[in-house]
């Protein structure tokens, strides 16, 4: 049995086939650029596997979520130039006589999380999942399923308090200015520095301020959701990085509630390599479709 997964992010598609044990079979990566041209190329790549039974998509947003919306499957309102209104689910399926999962790109990954949990036996009920790179979302799985029945949670959005040093960067959203993805995400070190955050050393001051932020999103997840543990991803996350944001963290929560974890257990990097959560949580998608 062959599975199928799409990872649709803002800046690259990956496209993935695996079995049943949600071992990777083929994997294609390409830059997202018209719908025409990318979904095109989706189309071409899955119309190459015949034996495919399932395919999940996890995309960048907003999308419509709701069934009994008439956009349901659209990307609808994002911020990405010529993807808004996209009926992408509708493409797909145009061409796919197949059940097709789907979801944002953040809850494929943090549903990959939740099956890699289970599957390592961690005591992991549920968990949040962040990816921080050039935007910011998260997905949350509670008891095995993805939370949001109105749409997707956009927690990239929340508006966070601003750094002292901060204060002048008006934020990079073109919705809300400084909510935490116009303040944190990737881009955001080329608007205040003039570089982009992989040429910027880890003693730069500006990685402080970006933990600042980051670490307030944990804090939330924590006061909101109270998960068993907060995965991070994205471009933007490392391990030296998140050290930093987990001292943020435990300054910012001030023992307010107990954690399930010590902060080095609690806030994590991710169980896939290679940012690839999302394609495993897609192929476990696909397979519960076909188990309906």
């Amino acid at each position: 049995m062959l599975l199928g997964s799409v990872e649709a992010g803002g800046t690259k598609f990956v496209c993935a086939v695996g079995d049943e044990h949600w071992t990777i079979k083929d994997v294609i990566r390409f830059p997202t650029t018209t719908p025409e041209e990318t979904l095109s190329r989706v189309v071409d790549y899955f119309k190459s596997f015949p034996d495919l039974a399932a395919i999940s998509l996890s995309s960048f947003g907003p999308i419509e979520l709701r069934q009994d919306s008439p956009h349901y499957g659209w990307i609808t309102t994002t911020g990405k130039p010529g993807w808004q209104n996209t009926d992408f689910l509708g493409i797909m399926k145009k061409h796919f006589k197949l059940p097709i999962y789907w979801t944002t790109d953040v809850n494929g990954s943090a549903y990959g999380e939740y099956v890699l949990a289970q599957k390592q036996h961690e005591a992991v009920d549920s968990l949040v999942y962040y990816t921080v790179g050039t935007g910011i979302g998260a997905g949350v799985v509670v008891n095995g399923k993805l939370q949001g029945d109105n749409g997707n949670p956009e927690m990239g959005h929340v508006y966070v308090k601003k750094h002292p040093a901060d204060a002048e960067f008006a934020g990079i959203c073109p919705f809300h200015g400084d909510c935490l993805e116009g303040l944190a995400s990737g881009p955001t070190f080329e608007a205040r520095t003039g570089k982009k955050g992989p040429d910027i050393p880890l003693t730069d001051p500006v990685w402080d301020i970006m933990a600042y932020y980051v670490a307030q999103a944990a804090v939330n997840a924590t006061l909101t959701q109270r998960p068993d543990k907060v995965v991070f991803g994205g471009g933007v996350i490392s391990e030296p990085f998140l050290k930093k944001v987990r001292h943020e963290f435990v300054d910012l929560i001030n023992g307010y509630v107990e954690l399930p974890a010590s902060p080095e257990r609690y806030l994590v990097m991710p169980l896939a390599a290679h940012n690839g959560s999302a394609t495993i949580g897609n192929f476990a998608l696909a397979q519960q479709m076909l188990s309906k």
